[in-house]
């Protein structure tokens, strides 16, 4: 059984180019306190005043590790991908310290190397967001996240077929393998989605399912209805956490 994840309080961005820098900026803002690293001057003067702490230093460097105290930290994140040598190196003395380490690959064989290292995490920002958008420029969706390899929510509007009828109704689980988690109403913002609920022709759904079965019932509702253009933007903190309890 899988384990609920501890939130962390504290992380270590080693790398602050795009993805990193991204990265951090987006654990501060959520709450975490964040220590960003990188070698190049300009990267660290950029974030000055952003994050909890900037330091310049060469994360590779065993030395400079230590002078971090990388150990305090409840994670660390090593997005160095352009120089697979230097990740490498961080990634192995973050997991020398006992600590949870992700870190971005760039490739299959940089992945497997860290892999191999014992980095818990490994992620691929541009594949990821690749196969996300892929989705989105399809067309049917607002918004896309996979959870799994077989398993995602979307975001849409409500295909014509749907408008004015109680959800439970619709059986969209019996007919197309999805479910409605949610629904916006007169307010604009989603609320949990019963049987009862009574979507309009501007409402957004929030429906889950196997991958191919929300693409499939997506493009349905696409080939019913006028598009909207999809949202191209990371999903943020909330985005769909705004549901009333």
């Amino acid at each position: 059984m899988a384990k609920q994840p501890q939130v962390a309080r504290t992380v270590a961005v080693l790398g602050l180019g795009r993805f990193g820098a991204a990265l951090a900026r987006e654990l501060e803002a959520s709450g975490t306190e964040v220590m960003g690293v990188d070698n190049h001057p300009n990267a660290v003067r950029s974030l000055s005043g952003e994050l909890t702490q900037v330091i310049e230093a060469d994360a590779a460097q065993e030395e400079a590790a230590e002078n971090l105290g990388l150990a305090d930290f409840d994670r660390v994140v090593v997005a160095i991908g352009g120089h697979i040598v230097a990740s490498c190196l961080a990634s192995s003395m973050a997991l020398g310290l006992g600590l949870e380490v992700w870190a971005k690959a760039v490739s299959n064989p940089h992945a497997r190397i860290l892999h191999k290292l014992g980095v818990q995490h490994v992620i691929f920002p541009e594949q990821d967001m690749g196969k996300r958008v892929a989705h989105l420029v399809r067309g049917g969706m607002l918004d896309y996240v996979e959870f799994s390899d077989d398993y995602a929510m979307v975001t849409m509007l409500t295909p014509p077929e749907m408008v004015g009828k109680p959800l439970g109704t619709s059986r969209a689980r019996s007919h197309h393998n999805v479910t409605v988690v949610a629904a916006t109403g007169p307010s604009g913002r989603f609320d949990y989605a019963t049987a009862e609920t009574v979507p309009g022709a501007s409402d957004r759904l929030i429906v889950s399912g196997a991958t191919t079965d929300v693409d499939r019932f997506s493009a349905r509702a696409h080939e019913q209805a006028p598009t909207q253009g999809p949202i191209l933007r990371s999903r943020q903190p909330g985005d769909w956490s705004t549901m009333r309890s």
